[in-house]
């Protein structure tokens, strides 16, 4: 991801990242009745960004799944991150990061249904695969959905 944040921030792009916000009672957590041990809850390390991740300092940040009773995984849901693309004059976006199989599908499906041209880094991702493949039958539904796969060695030129 650094080194699409980097080229991407170079010709001036829009740097949006999302994360999970969790309250310590989340739904998705295995003690409130959800599949997922307690993570990303808010105000504590484990909500922090990857300390190897270099984001700029002008980065937009997206907190999604921030209520106790609802689940979120796509960075869309309950944000207000339509809205910022859209008043941003957005209509191409270029998404990468975790989980492949969860929040990066949600979110590009959800990309691809407002409208957005949606671009999937495919070596800027890393999935969960709760069950073997997940991943791969999550990228695969992604194309087939109108989702775009890109490689960093196709920005070569830019």
């Amino acid at each position: 991801l650094n080194k699409y944040i980097e080229k991407f921030s170079k010709a001036g792009a829009l740097i949006v990242a999302t994360r999970d916000w969790h309250p310590p009672n989340h739904v998705s957590f295995k003690g409130y009745g959800g599949n997922w041990p307690p993570h990303c809850i808010q105000g504590t390390p484990g909500a922090e960004f990857h300390p190897d991740l270099n984001l700029p300092k002008e980065t937009k940040i997206i907190s999604k799944a921030t209520l106790a009773d609802k689940e979120a995984y796509s960075g869309f849901d309950g944000t207000e991150l339509e809205i910022e693309l859209k008043n941003a004059g957005i209509q191409r976006v270029f998404i990468g990061g975790l989980a492949t199989d969860y929040c990066v599908k949600s979110t590009v499906l959800d990309a691809l249904k407002i409208g957005f041209e949606t671009v999937l880094l495919i070596d800027a991702i890393k999935g969960v695969d709760v069950n073997p493949g997940d991943s791969e039958r999550a990228i695969k539904e992604m194309i087939e959905r109108g989702a775009k796969k890109a490689l960093l060695s196709d920005f070569e030129n830019y």
